[in-house]
């Protein structure tokens, strides 16, 4: 990758410019970031120790949480440091790893999700056949495809973003590297980027989008053709959770993404951004975790064991 840039530091505007805001953002973000990485690494960890867990739905699961606290931890840290001290300069090498490694475990969660979408309908279209199709090779292929594929589309929006010359102006309009608020900066053509951009990310998002809407044709119609109100009620607890952070994600996602340059708004930008940095791995685990009955049953055994 060319380094043509005369430019060895961003500074990051940060969430907010005002000096009485920032103790109280600070402290929300505080609270936020920790909530994030209790119920992230907590749901790890209880699928590690109890072998109940040890099922194709808690192993992407338990990838989920990991791809979520990576990506906020990846973020997160920066903006506190801005908000309590206000060191928001971040170095020209700083600002490409934050935005490879965002980059890398969000595309890594598009894929996460779409498998997790498949392994529903293999659970509720194919209950008998469940065994036999979500094996441990498939879960660990379906796994590390999806972490090739992100941080290989990762390096290819890096590569595009700092093959771009920064000669003048380095103040970014967000609170943290992101790709379309880094490029508005570049003094060179951006006309081409902006188009690997567009279409790179059209891909994997439509890709992932598509092998969900698929998968739950598939789910919807069987769960219609059920007579048993009890497995239709069972059919449809099982999908929600994954239907409401599919929901979430992908709708900040293509709000954020694929609308032209000449559409965007940096203050709309930060909004949508606060949902995909902070709020979406925090609502994960509790959205996947707090009426489900076997992962609160391994918290009590495991509160138990420490007792």
């Amino acid at each position: 990758m060319e380094n043509n840039t005369e430019v060895t530091h961003f500074l990051l505007l940060g969430l907010t410019t005002d000096p009485e805001l920032q103790l109280p953002l600070f402290m929300i973000v505080l609270i936020i970031y920790t909530i994030t990485l209790v119920g992230n690494l907590g749901i790890i960890l209880l699928i590690v120790l109890d072998s109940f867990l040890h099922t194709p739905m808690y192993f992407f699961l338990g990838n989920l949480s990991l791809v979520d606290f990576c990506y906020s931890s990846a973020v997160t840290p920066k903006v506190m440091t801005g908000l309590l001290i206000g060191n928001k300069i971040i170095s020209y090498s700083g600002c490409a790893a934050q935005m490879f490694f965002f980059v890398a475990f969000v595309t890594v969660e598009n894929f996460l999700l779409a498998s997790m979408a498949y392994d529903r309908y293999a659970a509720v279209c194919k209950p008998l056949h469940y065994a036999t199709t979500m094996t441990t090779s498939v879960c660990f292929c379906l796994s590390i495809g999806s972490y090739t594929c992100g941080f290989l589309i990762s390096s290819i929006h890096i590569g595009d973003t700092f093959s771009l010359s920064f000669c003048r102006f380095n103040v970014v309009h967000h609170f943290f590297c992101d790709i379309p608020a880094v490029m508005t900066l570049s003094c060179s053509d951006r006309h081409v980027s902006e188009l690997v951009l567009f279409y790179v990310g059209s891909f994997s998002i439509f890709f992932a989008v598509l092998v969900i809407c698929i998968s739950y044709i598939f789910i919807f119609i069987t769960i219609f053709k059920m007579h048993s109100k009890a497995g239709y009620g069972k059919a449809i607890s099982t999908c929600a959770s994954h239907l409401t952070s599919v929901s979430i994600f992908y709708g900040t996602g293509i709000f954020m993404y694929l609308q032209p340059s000449s559409s965007h708004s940096m203050d709309t930008d930060q909004i949508a951004s606060v949902f995909y940095t902070m709020i979406i791995p925090m609502l994960n685990p509790l959205v996947y975790s707090m009426r489900n009955k076997e992962v609160k049953r391994a918290l009590t055994n495991v509160l138990h064991m420490a007792k």
